[in-house]
């Protein structure tokens, strides 16, 4: 079996944490961010996985080697001289997904969630069309495109784009599965878009159907949804393997502690909280909705609440990070500073408060 995965470009709603480091391979829950999807794919017979990129490529060929050995696929990067939009590297890379009639699964390389391959291959299999997507309910459908199907149906009818009356809740979940016949409706000389070029005109034929994904599911893109993406991976850990999770005197809710961190004595920690390999976390720390990354120290008494600190960066003492506060790689935040979303650049020091969301660069 196939796969690809929609990597992309320059990760510009995550930064500064994409200044370090392409966006796949940005830690979340400890683990590179792709890991998560390449290690779901192998685990139900996919061997070879498609990785369209068109940023930083070199950086990912080197870190997906071990992967390739770790879980016994071969990868390949479908690179693009110039962005063809998230139909073009399906057509790019039609030489792999096409070269036999086996379904391919496609997905973008934001989405977290239990990624249940299987039941979407079953479901796929069963009504033998072009394709099939999964969908997820949001609160809000006004700020997506809804997905319609048929009455009575699996079988999608239309796409309303931000519908100002109801139409429905659910929402394309951006994990797909297509038989090759859907290359051919891909243009090889211009960027496409797969949900706007592609998807009605399958509708239209009614190739195209829909699959509710079962659990939790998020686009961790940018900073604040990957907080919420954090919560939410860490909640299905607790009611699927509770073993993962750090359950201590010191911790509250949902923790994830990487088994290198140290851990001062009289801190509260959790609930929602990753720490990372060789982080250091000081007498007295109050964390809660944060993710600390490897390497990272908070010194005595600082609070980090709703926020990030990238790798080796540091929280001075009496410190308070608040507000989807996200301090990039190696930044230095000095002692009794309070910063209330505030975007910080690698290798940059914050000496004074920040009271109101701003970029420092």
């Amino acid at each position: 079996m196939k796969a690809l995965i929609l990597v992309g470009g320059y990760g510009t709603r995550l930064r500064p944490l994409t200044f370090s480091k392409p966006k796949p391979l940005v830690d979340f829950a400890n683990r590179p961010m792709i890991l998560h999807q390449i290690e779901a794919l192998a685990k139900i017979g996919v061997k070879e996985i498609v990785l369209a990129v068109n940023y930083q490529p070199e950086i990912m060929v080197a870190a997906m080697h071990q992967v390739e050995e770790e879980y016994n696929i071969k990868i390949t990067f479908s690179i693009e001289d110039e962005p063809l939009g998230t139909a073009g590297p399906l057509s790019l890379a039609r030489a792999i997904l096409g070269k036999d009639d086996t379904p391919f699964f496609v997905l973008n390389s934001d989405v977290i969630c239990e990624f249940p391959f299987k039941e979407l291959l079953d479901f796929h299999n069963s009504h033998g069309a072009e394709g099939t997507l999964m969908t997820t309910p949001v609160e809000d459908p006004s700020k997506y495109g809804v997905v319609c199907l048929k009455a009575g149906t699996t079988i999608i009818e239309r796409f309303v784009e931000k519908p100002q009356n109801w139409v429905g809740d659910q929402i394309n979940a951006g994990i797909y599965i297509f038989t090759p016949k859907i290359l051919a409706r891909i243009r090889h000389d211009r960027p496409m878009s797969i949900e706007k070029d592609v998807f009605p005109k399958m509708a239209k034929d009614g190739q195209l159907h829909a699959t509710p994904l079962v659990g939790f599911w998020a686009d961790v893109g940018q900073p604040k949804d990957f907080l919420i993406g954090t919560a939410l991976y860490l909640e299905s850990l607790a009611n699927k393997s509770p073993e993962l999770l750090a359950k201590t005197d010191y911790t509250v809710g949902n923790v994830m502690i990487d088994s290198t961190a140290v851990i001062g004595a009289g801190c509260k920690i959790g609930p929602n909280v990753v720490i990372g390999p060789n982080v250091n976390i000081a007498s007295g720390v109050r964390l809660s909705n944060a993710v600390i990354m490897k390497g990272a120290q908070v010194k005595d008494y600082a609070w980090v609440k709703d926020s990030i600190v990238g790798w080796h960066s540091s929280v001075g003492r009496w410190a308070r990070l608040d507000a989807t506060t996200v301090l990039g790689e190696d930044v230095h935040v000095k002692d009794e500073v309070f910063t209330n979303g505030a975007t910080v650049l690698p290798h940059k020091s914050v000496s004074a408060n920040i009271m109101t969301p701003q970029i420092v660069m």
